[in-house]
């Protein structure tokens, strides 16, 4: 099994079903002791925001604000730069611990050694 798991969620409420997939895998991985980094991309890219997952719903599924929660606790969160300047949102707008880079890093991260990627 792969030491790290790279996660890219392209989905929001637009596919809640995938969405809540891939946060679900990302808070499963943490808790199983994988190093985790999980990226908000596309419509994903609004749960970066102070109270926008609470807004999330989708039945007999966690809560994506625990989720996410788990996540930021010992894993990583990163917004994508573009998906960022094209909702207008800033590192001063989202939650904390959340951090905003761009493809170079996605593509750093998902190629490291010992690093499984997957994309929802």
């Amino acid at each position: 099994m792969a030491k790290k798991l790279v996660i890219k969620v392209t989905a929001g409420a637009d596919a809640p079903e995938r969405c809540s997939q891939a946060f679900t895998v990302a808070a499963v991985a943490v808790a199983s002791g994988v190093e985790v980094s999980l990226w908000l991309t596309g419509e994903s890219s609004w749960f970066a925001l102070p109270g926008r997952a609470a807004e999330f719903e989708l039945p007999h599924a966690a809560p994506l604000p625990d989720l996410i929660d788990s996540v930021l606790a010992a894993g990583r969160v990163t917004l994508c730069t573009q998906c960022a300047a094209r909702r207008e949102i800033t590192e001063k707008d989202v939650l904390d611990g959340i951090r905003i880079a761009g493809a170079q890093v996605f593509v750093q991260e998902a190629m490291a050694d010992g690093t499984q990627a997957l994309v929802y």
